[in-house]
């Protein structure tokens, strides 16, 4: 394996492991586990979708790690990942939603964000071939929503999953709002 296409790779990786981590709320954790560990939303099931969205988010990191480190940033790379995360995290949030685990409110903004903040991202290349890269409020919004999901799915220890859940959305907006404050010269060539 060459290692100029490791980081395409584990991106790839990554989305591969979006549908192994829906599959598992599907297992009848019933019939496959007989009950053990089961504690309302808290299970066996459950511990291992933590475990596989972890391995995942991992692979999030280390991509772009290894990118930036052997200079083999891709435009595939440029596409792929900020999509395998945003797929990997909004899942996520989706089923924690279908649960009863955090408000739709919540991740509806979330949600919303990441589109309008993709959105601004395509106006900026397509006026320019600027890409824009993620500032530290983005970066803090990633890491709290990939920690609140594994704390979450890990039956929420001392609501630790909660809390990172309400700095993430609280970044959520702030960094929403701080990528568009300062890109807002990408309308006035817009008709």
């Amino acid at each position: 394996m060459k290692k100029e296409k490791l980081p395409n790779q584990l991106t790839m990786v990554r989305i591969f492991m979006i549908p192994i981590f829906v599959i598992l709320f599907y297992i009848p954790e019933g019939k496959v586990f007989h009950g053990i560990l089961s504690h309302g939303h808290f299970s066996v099931v459950w511990i291992i979708a933590a475990v596989v969205f972890a391995i995942a988010s991992f692979t999030d990191w280390l991509d772009g790690y290894l990118a930036r480190k052997w200079n083999v940033v891709s435009n595939f790379g440029k596409f792929a990942d900020p999509l395998a995360d945003k797929m990997l995290n909004m899942v996520a949030f989706v089923v924690l939603v279908a649960v009863g685990i955090v408000p739709i409110w919540a991740v509806s903004i979330i949600v919303c964000r990441e589109l309008a903040v993709t959105g601004l991202r395509l106006l900026l290349v397509e006026q320019g071939g600027v890409v824009m890269a993620a500032a530290m409020p983005g970066k803090i919004k990633t890491a709290t929503q990939m920690t609140s999901v594994i704390f979450l799915f890990l039956g929420d220890p001392f609501y630790i999953g909660t809390i990172l859940f309400y700095i993430c959305v609280f970044f959520t907006i702030y960094s929403g709002y701080d990528y568009f404050a300062k890109n807002m010269q990408v309308f006035k060539n817009v008709d």
